[in-house]
C-alpha cells in the first residue's frame, strides 16, 4: 500500500498541475450585443487597481486551491479505501479515519484561505 501511495502522489501532482494550467485561460466578457460588461474589460479580466499584481496573486491561489482541492479528493479516496480493506482492525480503522478526517480539515482551511485572499484583494486593490 505504501508504494502505490508513493506511486499515485507524483503522478496526482502532474495531473492536477496540468489541469490548473489547462483551466486557466481568458474569458470573453461581451455580452450578446457585443458591449463589454461593466468591471470587466473586453479581454475578460477584471479592472482594478493595479491588475498586474493583483491578478498574478489570483492565479497563483486559483492554482493552488485547485492543487489542494485535488490533493484533498484524492486523500478522501484513499482513506476511504483504507477503511475498507482494514478488516475490523482497530489501529488500521483509526489511521484512516484520521486520513479522512485531516483531508477535509486542509480543504476547509484551503477553502478559508482563498475566501481571505479574494477579501483582502478586493478591499485593498
Amino acid at each position: 500500500m505504501k508504494r502505490f501511495l508513493k506511486l499515485l502522489a507524483p503522478l496526482t501532482l502532474v495531473f492536477a498541475f496540468s489541469l490548473a494550467t489547462l483551466s486557466v485561460g481568458s474569458v470573453n466578457a461581451l455580452n450578446p450585443v457585443g458591449e463589454a460588461q461593466k468591471g470587466v474589460n473586453a479581454t475578460g479580466n477584471t479592472q482594478r487597481g493595479s491588475s498586474g499584481l493583483s491578478s498574478a496573486i489570483e492565479t497563483v491561489v486559483n492554482v493552488l486551491l485547485f492543487i489542494i482541492g485535488a490533493i484533498s479528493v484524492i486523500m478522501i479516496i484513499i482513506g476511504g479505501l483504507r477503511y475498507v480493506i482494514s478488516n475490523g482492525d482497530q489501529g488500521q480503522v483509526t489511521s484512516a479515519k484520521n486520513t479522512i478526517l485531516y483531508a477535509v480539515i486542509g480543504l476547509v482551511i484551503a477553502l478559508l484561505a482563498y475566501a481571505i485572499v479574494n477579501f483582502v484583494l478586493d478591499a485593498f486593490v
